[in-house]
This record gives structure tokens, sequence and C-alpha cells, in this order.
């Protein structure tokens, strides 16, 4: 298998060897064009002020908790970019935000769970094409399949004409990977081949423990030679290279090849969450050392040396995340709490007997009724 030094200093998108790379059909996808390369900068830098944002939110109690993203914004807006969101769906886990944002996701709904205003997320599923946000670890994985599966089942997925086969992308990382139902999951669909892209991003840490103590192998993509499935090893820390691979993923999914796996190298630069002390299990050196150049800093450089933007367009960019992030503070501040009755009402369709109890129980000490 291609690798790379390290999670952060590769280049480029690897790929499996041998019969298993041969299974991955289609030609590469056309080159980005200039006007797309500035979009996806302004995408990234709109999500890395975002994200430092949220982590400011949560310290100053404007949110209780919420899971960051530093040095993974080329990974989750690349990917999130590729997605064809008349067709195809996205299964987040709650590390998201980027793909979110780069699908065009409404962020004051979006971080309405980080608000704990509502479980998932007030965003409409059907109509932005992004699952409710998942907390469970590994969760996403088993609904992504499940859906992809639904496309096969109806006759849409490598049957049709009309290019409205929807492909399902599911989003984990590489703690999440050992889980038994990513397992599961990846061997329904290949079994099935069902059109789904199993995207990881590995960025070095199963929140306090390395990636080389719980991954056997040394490699997620590894993995996918035991499924029968095409895997992709890249640098996930290269937006472009990101945004080639998924589509390339995804068009071999839509052509009824069944799944693929793609495994985005990063690092992980901030904490697991805001509730995490990363200086626990690791040294700002070994950080410094391990995370590689910044992914924002790092396309601004490209952007610049080919010629594609210029200083004032850096500058427009972060002006504009800027009164962005602005506009998702006050919409965050503006929502009002739910009824606290709604925890009992959402959790079967037909209530029991013991949860009427909890109801009644509640309502006495919290309403005095």
């Amino acid at each position: 298998m291609d690798t790379m030094p390290s999670p952060a200093t590769g280049s480029g998108a690897g790929q499996l060897p041998g019969p298993l790379s041969r299974q991955l059909s289609g030609a590469p996808a056309e080159p980005l064009t200039d006007d797309q390369l500035r979009e996806l900068y302004s995408l990234m830098v709109a999500v890395r002020h975002l994200d430092t944002s949220a982590i400011a939110w949560q310290r100053q109690g404007l949110i209780p908790g919420y899971a960051p993203e530093l040095g993974q914004e080329a990974a989750q807006v690349g990917s999130g970019y590729a997605v064809d969101t008349t067709r195809d769906f996205v299964f987040p886990t709650y590390r998201e935000m980027g793909v979110a944002r780069a699908m065009g996701v409404d962020m004051v709904a979006y971080m309405s769970t980080h608000k704990a205003t509502w479980h998932g997320g007030l965003y409409n599923p059907l109509e932005s094409r992004l699952a409710p946000i998942q907390a469970v670890v590994g969760g996403s994985v088993l609904h992504a399949v499940g859906w992809a599966h639904g496309q096969t089942l109806s006759g849409i997925a490598g049957t049709n004409t009309d290019g409205t086969a929807g492909v399902a992308m599911t989003y984990f990382g590489d703690g999440a990977s050992s889980q038994g139902d990513v397992h599961e999951a990846m061997n329904f669909a290949a079994v099935m081949r069902a059109p789904v892209v199993f995207f990881v991003q590995n960025n070095g840490w199963a929140i306090s423990v390395p990636t080389e103590r719980q991954v056997a192998g040394g490699s997620v993509a590894a993995r996918a030679a035991g499924y029968g499935m095409p895997a992709l090893q890249i640098d996930g820390n290269d937006v472009v290279a990101v945004v080639e691979a998924t589509r390339r993923a995804f068009a071999h999914a839509r052509a009824g090849n069944g799944p693929v796996l793609i495994e985005a190298m990063t690092y992980r630069r901030g904490p697991h969450s805001t509730s995490d002390d990363p200086g626990r299990y690791r040294s700002l050196n070994d950080e410094r050392d391990d995370a590689g150049e910044d992914p924002v800093e790092r396309f601004r450089k490209r952007l610049l040396a080919d010629g594609v933007a210029d200083e004032s367009f850096f500058a427009e960019a972060l002006a504009a995340a800027k009164t962005e992030e602005e506009h998702i503070r006050a919409g965050i501040q503006a929502l009002g709490p739910r009824p606290g009755m709604e925890m009992f009402d959402l959790v079967f369709q037909e209530t029991t007997p013991a949860l009427q109890a909890q109801a009644a129980s509640w309502r006495e000490e919290s309403e005095h009724v």
C-alpha cells in the first residue's frame, strides 16, 4: 500500500496496489477551476474561524460542549464539497461541522446540538442531505449502509439511466474503526454492493490513544482488502487531493460497483472535545512535530504560488468568515430552550407506564405540578 511518512506530511492520494486498485473504476475527475479553488479556501477559512470561535463560546458558557476539528479542515471541506446534494446523503459524527458548512447547511441550526437545544440539529435532514448529528461512536456507519442498501432495493442504484442514483457517505475516525458495528457495516455493504463511501479521518488519536496502539496493521485502509472493496489512503491535509479522491469514490459507487473506503491521513491539533485535556497524553512539542504544516496555510501558499489568489482575496475571505461567525453567534444566542416535556414525548411512538411515571416525577420536581 502507498503510505505517507506521517499522518500530516505526505502528498497526493495513495491507493492500494494489486487487484483492489484495479477494482476502483472511473477516470480521474476534471481538474478544479480557479473559482472552485478559491471557494474551497473561503470554506476552509470560514470553518477554521467558526471552529476556534466555538471553543471560545464553550468557555464563555454560550454552548455547553463542542468537538473541535482544528487541523482537519481540508479533509472535511474537501469531502463535503464533493457531495451532490440533489441525490447523495451524508451521515456525520459529532465532529463534521466542516462537512456541514461545505454542504451549505444552516450553521445556526447545525450548532443547535452543541447549544443543547435540540438533539441532532434543527436543520432538515431531507432538504440538506445531512443526517442528524450522531454521537454514538460508529453509529452513523450503520445508518449509511442501511440507506445505501435501500437505494439498491428500490432499484435506483446502478440501474438508472437518468443520473439520479444516490450514494451514502459516512464519517468515522481511526478510533471508531475498531468498533464491531463498523466491521459489520463494511462487510454487509461489500456483500450487498451497497453504494456507500466510508470516509475515515485518521487524525492520529482515538481520544487519548495513538492510532498505532489501537489499529492493528497500522492502517484502516488496509482492512478494506478483507471485504474485497477498493480503498484509497490520501493526504487529508491536501484539500484538492481530498476532493479528487472523494469524487472518484462517488463515481465508483454510483455506477453500481459497491462501496469504497477512503482513509484521509490528518492530525487533530486540539483536544478531542472541550472537556478533554490533551496535555495529559501528549506534549506541545509532540503536537508541533507530528501535526505537520497547517492545512489552511498550506493551501494559501499554493494558491498564492500558482497565481490563483492574492493577498486581497485572502483578506476578504477572512473578513467574510468573521462576519459569518458573528451572525451565527447571534443566532445561537437567540435560540430559546425547548419544552422539557419533549424528552419524554419523543422517546417512543407509544408511551410506556415507566416513561409516564418518569414524566410525572420530572414535572413534579421541575414544574411543581
